[in-house]
């Protein structure tokens, strides 16, 4: 339960940080970006894997290239559900879904480091 508390977190400080970085997509708060969290956990997890199927093919004949639209629209449809939170834009929805993912990735390594003592030691040598 706190691994997934903790990663809510930290997604919802990466959508924060891509609020601030990226042109065109706006959080009205903390809290919506909490929501937000939730909601990209929730599309992620079952909305992406049926259209990650069905665009296969074009996947496939784009060399991957197609799966960034992919991710703009589970990005977007995250954004559709919650209010505070919007996608406006074409390099909002390129660039928000790769920013948050470098940003979610480095918060999530920091707090599983803090999370786990034995990562922290291993690590220090």
């Amino acid at each position: 339960m706190l691994g997934f508390f903790l990663t809510t977190l930290a997604t919802a400080l990466s959508l924060l940080i891509v609020d601030l970085v990226v042109p065109g997509v706006a959080l009205a708060s903390f809290p919506a970006a909490l929501i937000a969290a939730v909601s990209i956990g929730f599309v992620n997890a079952f909305v992406r894997p049926i259209l990650s199927v069905l665009s296969l093919p074009v996947t496939i004949i784009t060399l991957g290239l197609f799966s960034l639209i992919v991710n703009g629209i589970c990005f977007s449809l995250a954004a559709f559900f919650v209010p505070g939170f919007a996608v406006q834009g074409f390099w909002a929805f390129i660039l928000g879904p790769i920013v948050l993912s470098f940003a979610s990735t480095l918060l999530n390594r920091y707090f599983v480091a803090k999370q786990d003592p034995v990562l922290t030691s291993e690590s220090n040598g």
